[in-house]
């Protein structure tokens, strides 16, 4: 089977373009490398971008990389159009059995269900929903994303959940659904050979800097906890975009606060040094007001970290199951602040047996043989686009 993969190149995402090798999202990244692991496939992944870039051939023995070079009036100003034509014109030569847009934020999806292949999308991030509770302006990135998300959605043969959270979403715009949860990358599975937990008790919040994720809430949780007497660390990783008047506010908060011993941020790391954060960590603190799935989550509890998180998306589908894992409604602060209080005067205990739920459920290998079996299913149909 020959399937193509429509993914962002987080080179062009992040303006990188002097690196040498294409790098994709969490997600996307753990399902190539169970397609790594299968016989018998060949799997393209193209990718958009604004500039030509040098890029290898392969990624892996049976996966091939193309950039593709759309100038920048070919984007979000008229729908993508320079993608999808690009797109199109080297699939048909490519000749693929599928296609598979990875994501509604960007090009991938619209340029899988405008292919002329039998194609399927998945949806990382719900658009139109985040549209609607940030009440997106018209001509906005966030509007023309909603709508373009509606569009393919109709379109396409059909849909990759990844949460009952999203398939509820989803399920009234597209001809049909799947549930499938996204893979954890492989190095977040490997067992630690040795406990390296620090003796402090160090809280771990992951991601972007932003609005959705609730950071500054946080930061009134943290000091309520010290105002408490409690003694920790909350460390603040990913990317915080100075430009940006939430991310002003987040580090003008931690100052007035006083916070500056127990908060630190951190800039985005390497999966081998996030993997080291959370070995010498206590717990994740994940609160966001809307999450599709949780990746974050599932890459904690791997690490047999402790949880904290709000009750939204598809977070309660991870932690089923998983003792160690606590949530709250989405406005529960005082929960929120009571529930780690209790945790810390417990001497900060790690979770015990999380990692061997998330490999069994959410190992690259057994989400990318789901991913044929939709494959097989959808080609047996015979539906075209």
């Amino acid at each position: 089977m020959k399937i193509a993969i429509l993914c962002t190149d987080n080179r062009e995402h992040h303006r990188n373009y002097d690196l040498a090798a294409p790098y994709f999202g969490t997600a996307p990244e753990a399902l190539l490398q169970g397609f790594a692991a299968l016989p018998g496939i060949e799997v393209h992944v193209v990718s958009c971008t604004q500039r030509s870039m040098q890029s290898p051939e392969k990624i892996t023995n049976n996966i091939w990389f193309h950039s593709l070079h759309v100038p920048k009036i070919g984007w979000l100003r008229t729908g993508y159009q320079g993608c999808i034509r690009a797109t199109r014109k080297f699939l048909r030569e490519l000749r693929p059995d599928i296609v598979h847009g990875q994501g509604t934020e960007r090009d991938c999806a619209i340029s899988a269900v405008l292919s002329g292949f039998p194609n399927v999308v998945t949806i990382h991030g719900n658009m139109a929903q985040l549209a609607m509770l940030f009440n997106a302006r018209i001509g906005t990135y966030p509007w023309m994303a909603a709508r373009l998300e509606n569009l393919a959605l109709r379109r396409t043969a059909g849909v990759f959940c990844n949460s009952a959270y999203t398939e509820n979403l989803v399920r009234p715009r597209a001809k049909k659904t799947w549930r499938v949860p996204n893979a954890v990358r492989r190095a977040f599975l490997t067992p630690t050979q040795s406990s390296v937990r620090s003796g402090e008790c160090i809280l771990l919040c992951v991601g972007i800097i932003m609005p959705r994720k609730r950071q500054l809430e946080l930061l009134d949780v943290a000091k309520e906890l010290v105002d408490n007497g409690q003694r920790f660390e909350l460390h603040f990783i990913g990317h915080a975009d100075p430009s940006k008047t939430y991310v002003k506010d987040f580090f003008e908060k931690i100052r007035s606060l006083g916070l500056q011993t127990h908060v630190k941020y951190i800039e985005e790391l390497s999966t081998e040094q996030l993997i080291e954060r959370f070995d010498s960590a206590s717990a994740l603190l994940h609160f966001p007001m809307e999450e599709a799935f949780g990746l974050v989550v599932a890459e904690a509890l791997a690490r047999n970290l402790k949880v904290f998180a709000s009750r939204v998306g598809g977070i309660p589908e991870i932690i089923s199951g998983v003792p160690e894992a606590e949530l709250f409604a989405e406005r529960d602060w005082k929960g929120l602040t009571v529930g780690i209080s209790h945790w810390m005067s417990t001497n900060c205990p790690r979770a015990n047996q999380a990692d061997l739920i998330m490999r069994q459920r959410y190992s690259p290998g057994n989400v990318a043989r789901r991913h044929l079996e939709i494959y097989e299913e959808i080609l047996e149909r015979g539906q075209s686009q």
